[in-house]
């Protein structure tokens, strides 16, 4: 299969498709690119991706659980999805990329690194049977990537790195390829039982996501806060996705994380959720890359 390690390469594709979208209302790729589980039907997209042979999955990477919500004693299977719209495959990963698994639960916290194991696309199993709400946060190895000026450049405006995009400019780096190490950095919230435990602090991971009061304590259109850490310091004016999927449709809306590192948004207690962002930081005097991009998301559900 086709996963985010190849997908920057149909970047400028997308791009291209988009375009041609918005200059002419006829076009039908860009009313059928989003939205309805992230079918294309019977548009130029699909016709010329086709060509290539290659299915399109995208870039967001999440903990997706087979569901949110479990008893005692359950088994939970919890896969490494990517995807787009929230709606993803299984990874093409295994234990070699896995720098960090972590349970948290309660005031328990468990290595679960050595559970995934060595086959490719392996998923992380386990059961808890203590009540409580459980938060599994991963941090990826780093990954490489070379992408010729033209591919990064549309890959950094297809997901608003304007930071990125404004250092190149002002250091005549446009026409420069692009050389990035990337890494994930997410979690998932699991409820287990009725008891709501404590998920409101950080995982320690690179880009952590912190949602200011336990989401499954919410009523129905309550508002959430999260907040945002990049190397445990706040990250502020940060583009941030809220992801929601239900019934096979995602609605997303975007926020900029205020000087407090947080953005606020109102929770509908059904289906299931993902706060995603995406930051990269140029490398000084590294051998192989001048780019280091993290991704971050955090999960939970209603279901």
């Amino acid at each position: 299969m086709f996963f985010y390690d190849n997908y920057h390469l149909l970047r400028p594709l997308i791009h291209f498709v988009k375009t041609l979208g918005e200059r002419h209302p006829s076009f039908p790729a860009v009313r059928e690119w989003r939205g309805g589980g992230g079918e294309v039907k019977k548009s130029i997209l699909f016709i010329i991706v086709s060509l290539f042979v290659l299915p399109i999955t995208a870039h967001e990477f999440w903990l997706q659980p087979e569901k949110f919500m479990y008893q005692p004693g359950d088994n939970i299977n919890v896969r490494f999805w990517v995807g787009e719209d929230f709606n993803g495959e299984n990874w093409n990963g295994n234990h070699a990329k896995v720098n960090k698994l972590q349970l948290y639960i309660d005031d328990i916290s468990d290595d679960m690194a050595d559970q995934v194991s060595d086959e490719t696309g392996d998923s992380l199993q386990l059961s808890i049977f203590d009540e409580g709400t459980a938060m599994i946060a991963f941090n990826s190895n780093n990954s490489f990537i070379k992408l010729d000026s033209a591919k990064f450049n549309a890959y950094l405006k297809d997901d608003g790195l304007s930071n990125t995009i404004d250092y190149r400019a002002a250091h005549n780096e446009n026409d420069s390829c692009g050389k990035e190490f990337y890494q994930r950095s997410v979690k998932t919230l699991i409820q287990v039982g009725d008891k709501k435990t404590d998920v409101c602090r950080p995982a320690n991971l690179p880009l952590d996501i912190i949602p200011a009061v336990n989401p499954y304590s919410l009523n129905n259109k309550d508002s959430l806060t999260v907040k945002l850490l990049f190397n445990k310091q706040p990250l502020t004016n940060q583009l941030v996705n809220v992801w929601q999927r239900q019934n096979n449709i995602t609605t997303r809306q975007q926020y900029t994380s205020n000087d407090k590192a947080e953005i606020s948004f109102v929770v509908l207690t059904t289906g299931k959720w993902m706060v995603s962002t995406v930051r990269m930081i140029h490398l000084e005097n590294d051998a192989q890359a001048n780019w280091q991009s993290y991704w971050g998301s955090c999960t939970w559900g209603y279901q």
